[in-house]
């Protein structure tokens, strides 16, 4: 129980002022990329209801110009599907230019896809996309892989309370582990491409100084509240 509270304090601590509700107030924070962690996708390919409202997120980031490149992390294959296929396939028929998508298939859990983001791709500066509760183990873990993270929150999910609330408590305890990979100094999978997140970001950026590659807003803001996050 003291590790677990130790566990959580650290968290806490090392989140706290980079936390921002999505279409809050205070959410405003800008970077050249915003890094959207994976979740659940359906055998159909389709992904989770929780998954797309980070998707939802992601998108309205990008539309604004508060981003530059969307870099999607999840797991590849096996139980879970092709997680950062589906998402990909979700924002360009969301409007997002495929160009400024970039894919970590080995993002297997928050440490590996922030350590990924950091060593493999060479993120300094991003943006988090997940829901509120989160985000501060998430910003946490970017932060002490070398990343300036800011968190920016899903709150649309907190509309299923009993699977929001599981999904915190079960937050509490990964805190623990979180703990655990960064003092042990765990290696992610290795493999990618580093230039990959560069030439996004300069994609979008030459298209918007030409007057292109602006999004359309979202014509169907997702399906109702989900169950299950990974």
């Amino acid at each position: 129980m003291l590790l677990t509270a130790g566990a959580n304090a650290w968290v806490w601590a090392a989140s706290a002022g980079h936390l921002q509700d999505a279409g809050s107030r205070a959410d405003e924070a800008t970077a050249p990329v915003a890094i959207v962690l994976g979740a659940r996708v359906h055998e159909s390919g389709r992904p989770s209801p929780w998954l797309s409202y980070r998707l939802d997120v992601a998108a309205e980031l990008y539309r604004t110009g508060r981003v530059d490149a969307l870099l999607v992390s999840g797991a590849g294959g096996g139980h879970s599907h092709d997680e950062p296929g589906a998402m990909r396939g979700y924002l360009v028929a969301a409007g997002v230019p495929s160009e400024a998508v970039v894919l970590d298939p080995h993002g297997y859990d928050t440490h590996d896809t922030c350590v990924r983001a950091h060593e493999v791709f060479g993120v300094e500066r991003a943006l988090l996309v997940t829901q509120d509760f989160h985000t501060p183990r998430a910003v946490a873990l970017c932060r002490a892989a070398g990343i300036d993270a800011e968190g920016v929150a899903d709150t649309r999910a907190r509309a299923d309370r009993a699977a929001w609330a599981r999904s915190w408590l079960r937050e509490r305890a990964a805190a623990l582990k979180a703990g655990w990979d960064v003092l042990s100094g765990r290696e992610p999978v290795p493999g990618g491409t580093r230039g990959g997140v560069e030439e996004a970001v300069a994609w979008t950026r030459q298209h918007r100084a030409g007057g292109a590659g602006a999004v359309t807003p979202l014509a169907n803001p997702g399906p109702g509240p989900g169950t299950h996050v990974d």
